[in-house]
């Protein structure tokens, strides 16, 4: 399935994340853990960052591309645009991203809202070696 890049968000950081709204696999990902316990590893679900194209891959037929090349990139500092280039980088160094799916992007990026239960859905998804 694919994508359209204006529902997503990939925001650069030693953890990358990539925001997702409205997205189509939203309620196969597993919900988020209680407040103050770590972001979970989403089983069989993996993440293969590109430049041109981003494939978020789960269970059976379950799956996103998203054309990353034209995708929005935000700084870890949240007020800069930054690169997909960079993003990729930074995927690769934590061998993966977290992935949160939500009805809609927030206008700022805050992690203890987006982590609320009921928030979001998703996890860290790891990238195949």
């Amino acid at each position: 399935m694919l994508l359209p890049p204006e529902r997503t968000l990939f925001v650069r950081g030693d953890t990358p994340l990539l925001l997702l709204a409205d997205a189509p696999v939203h309620d196969v990902l597993p919900l988020l853990a209680a407040p103050g316990e770590a972001v979970p590893v989403c089983e069989g679900w993996s993440i293969v960052p590109r430049l041109t194209l981003c494939v978020v891959d789960g269970p059976g037929d379950h799956g996103l591309v998203i054309p990353a090349f034209t995708a929005p990139v935000l700084d870890a500092a949240d007020t800069v645009p930054g690169d997909m280039a960079g993003w990729c980088a930074d995927a690769e160094r934590a061998g993966g991203a977290v992935v949160l799916s939500m009805d809609r992007l927030p206008e700022v990026i805050d992690w203890s809202a987006l982590l609320a239960p009921g928030t979001s859905r998703g996890g860290f998804l790891p990238a195949p070696a």
